[in-house]
């Protein structure tokens, strides 16, 4: 079975030309949408994918750039396709996404109240992989990101740890690698300035070569071609390519 992920966009949450950094796994046999911001469904339809050909949802953390578009995707798959989206999400994010992002424009009296009335939703428990579609297994890790906000960062059938917004942690990469068999790494990467709550390149830059080989850089900022250079063996994802994870894991550790 080949997996496959392409990025509806790469950018970072004030990028103009490189849209929200949302992703779909395609695994042959189901697709996955990690996240899904303001620009994922305009994205898709410069993909070619239709909603209902989405088979689930993957919320990593309550941001716009990553869950601003789901009053959109709600609407369309309820009232156009007739069926409610599968949601996966962690239990801490279920009443924030409702109460303080999607109430204001998606209840309805008497008709929608919660956040179920929309979705089917999936809750999953983070430190437990789980198949949230056919060929494609999660596990949702917990990384630092806002203080007092969870977000979760994922590891993808064994092999791929996939990042949210986080602060760095070289010792959970390190962890993945040496002990838990990651071959690849798409990780966030906070271009200029302090990694307050992003992670920046020189701390990337940090790391022992080993594991920089196995880095595609994503959700950075516009001006993200000055730093192609300096960002050594790492390099960036682009926007709406399809990656196979195998040719990825080939590259990387060559």
């Amino acid at each position: 079975m080949s997996l496959t992920i392409q990025m509806l966009g790469t950018g970072s949450a004030f990028a103009k030309n490189y849209y929200n950094n949302n992703a779909l796994l395609d695994s042959g046999e189901g697709k996955l949408l990690i996240d899904c911001g303001t620009t994922a469904s305009l994205a898709l339809h410069q993909m070619g994918v239709p909603l209902p050909e989405i088979d689930a949802i993957l919320i990593t953390h309550i941001h716009a750039d990553h869950v601003g578009g789901l009053e959109e995707f709600g609407f369309q798959m309820n009232i156009l396709h007739g069926r409610k989206p599968v949601l996966c999400i962690a239990e801490p994010l279920i009443h924030p996404l409702w109460e303080n992002t999607l109430k204001g424009g998606m209840s309805q009296q008497g008709m929608i109240g919660k956040l179920e009335d929309v979705f089917e939703v999936n809750v999953l428990t983070p430190g437990e992989p789980t198949s949230l579609v056919s060929g494609i297994e999660v596990e949702l890790i917990p990384t630092r990101h806002i203080p007092g906000k969870d977000s979760y960062s994922l590891f993808i059938n064994d092999r791929l740890f996939y990042s949210a917004d986080m602060t760095f942690d070289p010792d959970l990469l390190n962890q993945l690698v040496h002990e838990r068999g990651c071959r690849s790494i798409l990780h966030e990467v906070q271009l200029q300035g302090a990694g307050e709550v992003h992670t920046t390149l020189d701390e990337l830059l940090s790391l022992p070569i080993q594991l920089q080989e196995r880095i595609r850089l994503m959700h950075y900022s516009d001006d993200m071609e000055q730093f192609k250079e300096k960002a050594g063996v790492m390099s960036f994802l682009e926007q709406q390519r399809v990656y196979n994870i195998v040719e990825l894991e080939r590259t990387e550790q060559k």
